[in-house]
């Protein structure tokens, strides 16, 4: 199962080396950078979100300036990290209480956060409560290009309480993440076309999450990539920009810029 296969542990890393290119070619990685986060900026409309973005700054950074008032500059590396934490908390719909179970916060201090991080982003708050309304009136949300996911038992009202909450959550995320999933289908399908009609030898072999990983020919691999570049960051038109990262090296562990 290549999807998952970890790359922050040691044995998931040996196990990344074993996957090589065939000789004479190397294998290209591009990854969607934080592109849930430019979703969810784009579907709250959040212009703190966007113009951190359009900035190019590190959003988890920025969120740790705004919760903890300090200047960018000076937010440490825990600090950026809570602010990642509280970031993806909000796309995947997690309480305070699940934010103290990843942190070492209290309950009521993940609470604090969570309060200050709505007053932040205002909008934010609006998104969710928007969508919530819409599963529980129709039974369904949407993802930005119109793909429905469907939440039929949140119109049972004998539900039991911690059931509607898992489901709820799943409402909060599935535009978000659909639309991530939307945008990456549309990036394969431009990309594996233009391949075709340019007459390169590169193919894609694998999609996982937001990455693509492609076989290319040493002597493609500076075309390729800007192609792949070029057909991933203008699959969707956001409010912010789609940025993507791309890599290349001899097996899917030991990869460099491009």
């Amino acid at each position: 199962n290549l999807q998952n296969i970890p790359i922050r542990t040691e044995i998931g890393r040996e196990i990344r080396r074993a996957i090589i290119a065939p000789p004479g070619c190397l294998l290209i990685s591009a990854d969607y950078s934080q592109v849930e986060l430019r979703i969810l900026a784009d579907v709250a409309n959040e212009e703190l979100l966007i113009e951190s973005f359009l900035a190019d700054q590190d959003i988890h950074a920025v969120t740790a300036a705004r919760l903890f008032n300090v200047p960018l500059e000076e937010v440490t590396r825990a600090q950026r990290g809570l602010g990642k934490t509280i970031n993806f908390a909000t796309i995947y719909g997690v309480s305070a209480f699940g934010i103290s179970s990843r942190t070492e916060l209290t309950p009521e201090q993940a609470r604090q956060f969570l309060d200050q991080y709505f007053r932040t982003y205002p909008r934010i708050r609006e998104y969710i409560e928007v969508t919530l309304n819409q599963a529980r009136e129709r039974g369904y949300v949407e993802t930005l290009l119109g793909r429905k996911r469907f939440f039929p038992e949140l119109k049972n009202p004998s539900l039991p309480y911690n059931q509607r909450q898992a489901v709820e959550r799943q409402a909060i995320n599935a535009p978000i993440q659909g639309t991530a999933a939307d945008i990456m289908k549309i990036a394969m399908i431009r990309l594996h076309e233009r391949l075709r009609a340019e007459g390169y030898r590169s193919r894609m072999l694998l999609q996982v999450h937001d990455e693509l990983v492609l076989e290319c020919p040493q002597e493609e691999v500076a075309a390729v990539t800007a192609l792949v570049r070029d057909s991933m960051q203008d699959a969707y038109s956001l409010r912010v920009p789609l940025k993507v990262d791309v890599e290349a090296g001899p097996n899917w562990r030991d990869l460099e810029p491009v």
